[in-house]
């Protein structure tokens, strides 16, 4: 019985670490603002399905989706999603390319604004995670200090499992189960 504990717990420990998401702070302490430079930020990240984006941002800036035709003109008349809360968290559900701006034109044509390459390659379905919730505003109310340097997430990136880490642990006991029974 000691060795089917230790092995179920070693099941679960190394599916647990497979069924990961990063989370992201735009911009780091420096959050989403014009100050940031955004372009340098993203460079070295790796985005893939399941990743959460958070947005911190004061009430002179807005996150807005857009198409990469509007994101290259900074064009915010054809806006997909538009989030004002200050404080707006985007789930990563789909490969591709996402594109996000600042609502004021000109801070989007200073630089404000972001391209996400969303990559498929990480063992990890979104299934019950966060999503932003599209039609403007994210329904939980602004956590967000006027000091972004307060937050504590950073785009080093947080381990999170999920429902998808319960169902692959229980696959792993089952098998581990069968797996005693034989021996």
């Amino acid at each position: 019985m000691g060795k089917l504990v230790l092995v179920f717990s070693l099941a679960v420990l190394g599916l647990a670490v497979t069924c990961k998401a990063a989370t992201y702070m735009v911009g780091d302490n420096s959050g989403w603002d014009i100050s940031t430079d955004i372009d340098t930020w993203a460079q070295d990240k790796t985005f893939a399905v399941g990743d959460l984006l958070m947005f911190q941002y004061s009430s002179s800036h807005s996150v807005e989706e857009v198409k990469k035709e509007d994101f290259d003109s900074c064009n915010m008349t054809n806006v997909l999603r538009k989030f004002t809360t200050g404080n707006t968290t985007v789930s990563l559900t789909n490969p591709g390319t996402r594109y996000f701006v600042c609502g004021n034109k000109l801070h989007c044509l200073g630089g404000m604004k972001l391209q996400v390459n969303v990559a498929s390659n990480r063992a990890y379905s979104p299934i019950g995670a966060p999503q932003a919730h599209p039609g403007g505003t994210n329904s939980q109310p602004s956590s967000k200090s006027n000091n972004p340097a307060s937050v504590i997430p950073t785009s080093a990136g947080s381990v999170y499992g999920g429902r998808d880490s319960i169902v692959m642990a229980f696959l792993g006991f089952m098998a581990t189960l069968l797996w005693a029974v034989q021996v």
